[in-house]
């Protein structure tokens, strides 16, 4: 990618940002007040040069935030601030305070949890069912993200909700999931009118959905207090095959696109009944998705969401394709991110090496440590698919566990559906608990 296009790219995602902040935008103009200016302003420097960024990037922020010498907005390179955000001066300071994290939303009408490290560790690595923290912990809630027919909330809903009432505590359950609710496409994924009811009246169940949400774009939804800002639990069952099994970091646009030819077959964006659809040429059959099926976030995308929006996270039913890739980001050692070389069974194994090894023998229920295989990456860099705010995720502890389905926890209908995928082989569950940002 050209400066220039690297350049527009970050303009795109501040810009789109700001104009989807909501509560937040309105709070930024206090930054413009003098006695608050030289503060945000060494905040902003500082964010900017520990952040992730293309080296264009970080030279024209250095710039146009005259290194931190400015005394008013009025000291700022206008031009500069111009090409980084797509605004004038004052509205992109504003901006880029956003970007990096500087403005906090008004305080959320959801409570945040706040569970001792210590206490966590424990739970996961002595307890079969992570899911018992909400038992533990003084908020018990829940993001379910990519929420489909709801089938995993109701199981949570059923074995939680009974021993909370009866200490007198409620769930929060937050499910999201991009599907269009008035959509004709997705069929037995989307949940039916009669389960989000049922889940809406329950007692001492605060239960929310919002269907035709792109789960990597929540900050609307929690601008307006819809979301909390973080939960005791954030969970995604069945991560979607290709959008999370591809990493744009390390796979170029033409190599992704090769290969999604090469094993889904030959596609294209088509009409169907009103809808724009992505239409999958499968052998003789031609099926018919979503028309952002196939679009490639990248497994990044997901950690950072996990990250930032749960003391634990919880990938449950991941199959192959995601879990290979997800497991390469995880990793420290920059083996396992061959770039330009899409994973495939045959070349996994030399990779990977003896942590392939240790866990392609993994029997049906049982688990261990990542770290105990490898260590663990330092810094979880953000995805370059879409960038929300410059903070680098670390996780502390990955536990690995073959299977779909376990005694005693709460799971999805594609979960328990795997049992009857004979060309599949068995998915992973994944406990993820991220250091505190």
């Amino acid at each position: 990618m050209s400066e220039h296009d690297t350049i527009a790219e970050f303009r795109r995602v501040v810009n789109r940002l700001a104009q989807e902040s909501g509560s937040r935008w309105e709070a930024s103009k206090r930054v413009h007040e003098s006695s608050a200016f030289p503060r945000v302003l060494e905040q902003l420097v500082h964010a900017s040069q520990e952040a992730t960024l293309p080296p264009a990037v970080k030279d024209l922020l250095d710039r146009s935030l005259n290194r931190g010498q400015a005394i008013g907005i009025q000291n700022l390179d206008g031009p500069g601030l111009k090409a980084l955000t797509g605004f004038p001066p004052s509205k992109a300071f504003r901006a880029l305070c956003i970007y990096f994290g500087l403005i906090q939303a008004p305080a959320s009408r959801w409570p945040v949890p706040d569970v001792a490290d210590k206490a966590i560790d424990l739970l996961i690595t002595q307890s079969s069912n992570p899911f018992d923290l909400l038992l533990q912990s003084p908020v018990a809630s829940v993001l379910d993200l990519g929420a489909g027919d709801l089938s995993f909330a109701g199981e949570l809903a059923d074995q939680y909700l009974p021993i909370l009432l009866g200490q007198e505590r409620e769930l929060i359950l937050h499910a999201v999931d991009r599907l269009d609710p008035g959509s004709k496409l997705g069929g037995p994924l989307h949940p039916g009118r009669a389960h989000i009811a049922q889940l809406q009246e329950r007692p001492g169940l605060a239960f929310r959905f919002y269907g035709n949400q792109d789960m990597c774009d929540l900050h609307e939804l929690e601008d307006v207090g819809k979301l909390a800002p973080r939960y005791t639990i954030v969970t995604c069952w069945a991560p979607a095959t290709p959008t999370f099994a591809y990493e744009p970091s390390r796979l170029s646009e033409p190599v992704i696109v090769d290969d999604l030819r090469r094993t889904k077959g030959a596609f294209r964006h088509i009409r169907f009944e009103g809808e724009t659809a992505l239409e999958v040429q499968h052998g003789e059959r031609a099926l018919v998705f979503p028309s952002w099926k196939f679009e490639i976030r990248g497994p990044l995308v997901l950690l950072n969401i996990l990250a930032k929006r749960g003391i634990v996270g919880i990938l449950g039913a991941v199959d192959s394709q995601v879990f290979w890739e997800l497991l390469a980001q995880l990793l420290e050692d920059p083996r396992y991110r061959p770039a330009d070389l899409p994973f495939t069974s045959a070349n996994l194994p030399e990779i990977f090496g003896e942590v392939y090894q240790r866990l392609a023998g993994l029997q049906s229920g049982e688990s261990l440590s990542l770290a105990d295989l490898a260590p663990l990456r330092t810094a979880i860099p953000a995805s370059p698919t879409i960038q929300s705010d410059s903070k680098l995720s670390t996780f502390r502890q990955v536990l690995i566990r073959r299977g779909a389905v376990f005694p005693g926890l709460p799971a999805s209908s594609t979960a328990r559906r795997f049992s009857d995928m004979i060309e599949e082989s068995p998915p992973w569950f994944v406990t993820l608990v991220p250091n505190r940002c």
